[in-house]
């Protein structure tokens, strides 16, 4: 009889195309993935699995069996959320996915606040750009995503978490940071750097600065090279606060100008698809995340005031 684990292994290698990233990515041995793979390829008397020297790739057959094993473990995944929703709130396993640009500096902060206040919630965390996010919500390969809203797609819903105001970034001796505010229009004439293309803060920055999508501009991949760039006179960029917040810039020989109101900002949320039986436990963790960062902004101010 085919099983429920059987068909999450062989999704898993679908998704990596790896019999050992597949196994990573379940919890379990790469012999012991292999194993059960190949006993479902015996109970179907079919390959299902073309194995390469450099991975592996479903054949035809093994494509048509993955996706119609996505409807079955999307249907046993609500049976499962439904069961942790009855059992009380905020409690057992959540797929959780969060865009680069965020992850890296709410999750240090965050974490150990849900790890206290809400010890029955068993987080796995994926991290990438926006559009995987959304196509692997979509697919119930993910349960939610911390992501900047809107979504534009309307089979989610969201609730806002926190606004995230940017500062114009530039070197401490260049003409730029001798003023005390930013402005717009002396960007005109100044190389702006930004995330490589598939971030949404790229699209966002082009977007408040009313750049053409196709300007050419120097791009990086992480928000770190931005800051080593912009100190060695390399270009401005926009930075979140979020981002600069976590990072010292005040021993870098960069500064932080803000902008006059209405300051650009991004909105960053909690999205999850509107049909997903657990959506009152993703209603109520958006609350949680809300209500402890504005705890956090008034402890910042209040320090630094």
């Amino acid at each position: 009889m085919i099983t429920l684990r059987q068909l999450r292994y062989l999704q898993a290698l679908s998704e990596t195309e790896h019999f050992g990233r597949a196994a990573g990515r379940v919890g379990v041995t790469q012999p012991a993935l292999s194993a059960q793979i190949r006993e479902l390829e015996e109970q179907l008397g079919l390959d299902l699995v073309e194995r390469l020297s450099s991975g592996a790739r479903l054949t035809g057959f093994g494509k048509e069996v993955v996706e119609r094993a996505a409807s079955v473990l999307a249907e046993v995944r609500a049976i499962e959320s439904l069961s942790e929703r009855y059992r009380g709130p905020l409690s057992g396993e959540m797929r959780l996915g969060i865009i680069p640009s965020v992850g890296p500096y709410l999750l240090p902060r965050l974490l150990p606040f849900m790890k206290k206040n809400l010890p029955e919630l068993k987080l796995r965390l994926r991290e990438t750009i926006t559009e995987t996010l959304m196509r692997e919500l979509l697919d119930d390969r993910l349960d939610c995503i911390i992501i900047s809203l809107p979504t534009g797609e309307p089979r989610l819903e969201a609730a806002p978490l926190f606004d995230d105001p940017f500062y114009l970034a530039v070197a401490a001796d260049s003409p730029l940071g001798r003023k005390q505010a930013a402005d717009m229009a002396a960007l005109e004439d100044v190389e702006m750097i930004l995330l490589e293309e598939g971030h949404c803060l790229r699209d966002q920055i082009l977007s408040f600065c009313r750049i053409p999508p196709d300007t050419e501009q120097l791009s990086v991949t992480n928000l770190a090279t931005i800051i080593e760039l912009v100190e060695t006179g390399g270009g401005v960029s926009l930075l979140p606060a979020l981002f600069t917040s976590s990072n010292g810039l005040e021993s870098r020989r960069v500064r932080l100008l803000p902008f006059a109101e209405p300051a650009p900002k991004r909105q960053i949320g909690l999205a999850w698809r509107a049909s997903h039986p657990g959506a009152a436990q993703f209603r109520e963790l958006a609350a949680q995340i809300a209500g402890w960062h504005a705890g956090l902004s008034e402890s910042l101010v209040s320090a630094t005031g």
